[in-house]
């Protein structure tokens, strides 16, 4: 069962962007990918919200959560969020086996 994290960054300015483009210039978005246990770890742009960046984050299990937020990446975040002076809202879901999968599929367009 994967665990979804959803960082909700806000800052003033565009300062939320310039904080993903940094993490992905850096290199630190495609080290954070290649960490153990992760699945996800993407940047989009709310369009009602162009001070707000949402990063979905998908991690394999709790423990793989656990291991990234021990690891050097973390202070390498918090060095950015700082420099960007970004506010967090966190939401986190752990996934649930789906049982609809047939009954959505007719909304579904491949």
């Amino acid at each position: 069962m994967s665990v979804i994290v959803n960082i909700y960054y806000r800052g003033k300015n565009g300062a939320a962007r310039a904080f993903a483009e940094e993490m992905t210039a850096s290199g630190t978005v495609d080290r954070i990918r290649a960490e153990e246990g992760n699945e996800r770890y993407e940047y989009f742009f709310p369009m009602s919200d162009p001070e707000t960046v949402l990063l979905i984050d998908r991690w394999h299990d709790e423990a793989a959560i656990d291991a990234h937020h021990a690891s050097p990446m973390m202070s390498v975040i918090a060095r950015l969020r700082e420099k960007y002076d970004l506010r967090m809202t966190v939401e986190k879901f752990v996934e649930a086996p789906d049982t609809d999968a047939e009954k959505d599929a007719r909304f579904i367009r491949k």
